[in-house]
Order: C-alpha cells, then structure tokens, then sequence
C-alpha cells in the first residue's frame, strides 16, 4: 500500500462514491483527514466512522463546494485540527444528463459552479497553506469524457475539459513552489452517479471499454492515494486516464 502516514489530507464529496473510497484508502494509509459532504449526513458519518475505525483521526465539514466560503471553513478545519494542509482532493461534483436546449438553467447553473468554481475555491484556499509551507499536493477529479463525451453530456463534458485544463495551468503557475497538481480522468465507475447512465446503456457503453468492464471506485482511488504519495514525486501538471481503455477504444 502506497504510504502517506501523517499527512493532512481534504478530501471535497467524500460521503460516497469516489471521494468515499479516497476517504477510506487514505486513511488505511495512516493519513488525517478533513471530509467535507453537502447535505448526506448518514452517508458521510458511515464513511468518518470508518476511516476512524481504520485508526485516522478524522474531521467532518458540511458545505456547498460552490460556494467560496466553503473553502475557507474546509481549509480553515485543517489547519485548526493539524496544523497544516498536505494535500486537497478536488472530488466534489455533479453530472447531468440533457441536451443542451432542454437543460433547465439552474440544471447548468449547479453542474458549472460545482465542477468547476467548487475546484477553483478549494484550490486557491489551498494553496496559502502550501505556499507558506512551500509544499503540497493537488489532485483534481476529471472524466474522460471531456475527450470522449457522450450524447447529452455537453455542459459536463466541458466542465471536465476546464477540469483538466485547470490542472496543467496551475501547474505552471505553482510548481517552482515545491507544490504538485495533477488530475485524475475516470471512465465509468460503479457509483451512484452513474447508475442511470449504466441502467440506460450499460451494455453498449462496456462493450466499447477494451477491458470490458467498468471501474470501482477504489481502483480510482488507488491511483489518487498513489499521486499524493512520494513515488510520484516527479508526477506533475499530468491527467491519467483511469478508463479501461476506453479513450482510445471504438
């Protein structure tokens, strides 16, 4: 198991899914956590007294990533609880699928300023801590989508494209400050996100996955945990595709 004992992670959406199971492998890994979830407090109490069984300490923050003040509570229960900041999982995030003229305004509205300002908030409220400390780690949650969408998926496709766009950016901009941003781009997970789209069109989608078969969320979160870790010290500005192929597939 990739190790980060010690180290303060955030991780943003973390009552299920993805961010749930980046919650669970960090914290196998001896690493302390800061969980935020927006509004499903069963959930996220079942995966805080988890990773607290797996021995993480663990602090719990309810809030809308969208909103910028969100951030500063998140980044603010870090440094309050540890001291410091390590690494900011940008997870947090939210799909719909509509064409484009007939997708409601507040539809579009919620998937842009979750998906994208919701990374940008984290990110620059990350980053004082880690300036200061002139190191850090950012791993930012894309989809391959945003290279290969799919029919109805236009406003969460492009919110993937800035996703990753994003993420080779600040990289430059940060990098010569000892902090490392990278991305992480799924193919289709077995998650509750995606489970209409599997219901609808779950045969045909894995048929054109060269493996054929979708990801679980661990698998993902294997690859996050290993980005946050020394062993990918020289890992920078890069998106991995997480997909089965699926990118470079029919």
């Amino acid at each position: 198991m990739v190790m980060t004992g010690g180290r303060v992670i955030l991780v943003s959406g973390a009552s299920r899914g993805i961010g749930a199971a980046v919650a669970r492998r960090f914290a196998r890994a001896g690493a302390r956590l800061v969980l935020n979830h927006r509004a499903d407090e069963g959930a996220m109490r079942q995966v805080a007294e988890g990773c607290r069984a797996d021995g993480a300490a663990c602090e719990v923050v309810r809030g809308d990533v969208a909103d910028p003040a969100t951030a500063g509570l998140l980044v603010a229960r870090a440094l309050e609880a540890y001291g410091r900041l390590d690494t900011l999982v940008n997870n947090a995030g939210v799909a719909a699928e509509n064409l484009l003229l007939s997708q409601p305004d507040e539809e579009i509205r919620r998937v842009v300023e979750t998906n994208v300002l919701g990374q940008v908030w984290l990110a620059r409220a990350a980053l004082e801590p880690m300036l200061k400390a002139r190191a850090g780690c950012i791993v930012n949650l894309s989809s391959t989508l945003a290279r290969k969408p799919s029919r109805g998926g236009a406003v969460y496709a492009g919110t993937k494209g800035f996703a990753e766009a994003f993420t080779r950016a600040l990289a430059v901009e940060v990098g010569r400050k000892g902090i490392r941003v990278n991305a992480v781009a799924p193919g289709i997970v077995e998650t509750g996100m995606t489970a209409p789209l599997r219901a609808l069109a779950g045969e045909e989608l894995r048929a054109r996955v060269p493996l054929r078969r979708f990801a679980s969320a661990d698998e993902i979160a294997a690859l996050v945990c290993w980005l946050a870790s020394d062993e990918a010290a020289y890992v920078h500005g890069a998106v991995l595709d997480a997909d089965g192929g699926f990118a470079g597939g029919m």
